[in-house]
């Protein structure tokens, strides 16, 4: 039998990344989960990207879920295709799961997915992260600090 290398680099190749979700949230903690899909999302998956912008995660009746998800259909598929929208089974450890119904029962805390990607064993494997939600007053500072960064190093390069 073949056994994989203990210490292998890890290699991804990321489907799709939330950057709306470091604008609007201050990521806490991260998780690393995986997703029940069915044949024909995984095939478009590899083709196109989907759309992580509304989507979000929850526990409820002790599993985790993943809602609004977008992954467009496969247009060569006829009456097997899959919904576009659903709720998608999020697979992660019962401990991790507790974790994660506890961290989020605060108020203003909410899971939200920050990139979808391939593992290095081809496992669609979604980021999650326990965030609150920032003000607007937050949106702006952050804002000012990123201009602010950007006219240094412009200044460092002349």
């Amino acid at each position: 039998m073949c056994h994989k290398p203990k210490n292998r680099a890890k290699t991804m190749k990321s489907i799709s990344k939330n950057r709306r979700a470091f604008h609007e949230y201050h990521i806490e903690e991260k998780f690393e989960a995986g997703i029940a899909l069915r044949g024909s999302e995984v095939k478009i998956l590899r083709d196109s990207s989907p759309s992580l912008a509304e989507s979000y995660a929850m526990v409820r009746e002790g599993q985790a879920w993943l809602m609004n998800l977008t992954i467009p259909t496969l247009k060569q598929a006829s009456y097997l295709n899959h919904a576009e929208r659903r709720d998608r089974r999020l697979l992660l450890k019962r401990t991790e799961i507790k974790k994660l119904d506890e961290a989020t029962r605060h108020k203003g805390y909410t899971l939200v997915p920050l990139e979808l990607y391939f593992n290095d064993d081809n496992r669609v494997k979604v980021e999650l992260a326990v965030a609150k939600g920032k003000a607007g007053h937050d949106k702006r500072e952050a804002q000012k600090e990123k201009d602010a960064k950007r006219e240094m190093s412009r200044a460092v390069r002349r």
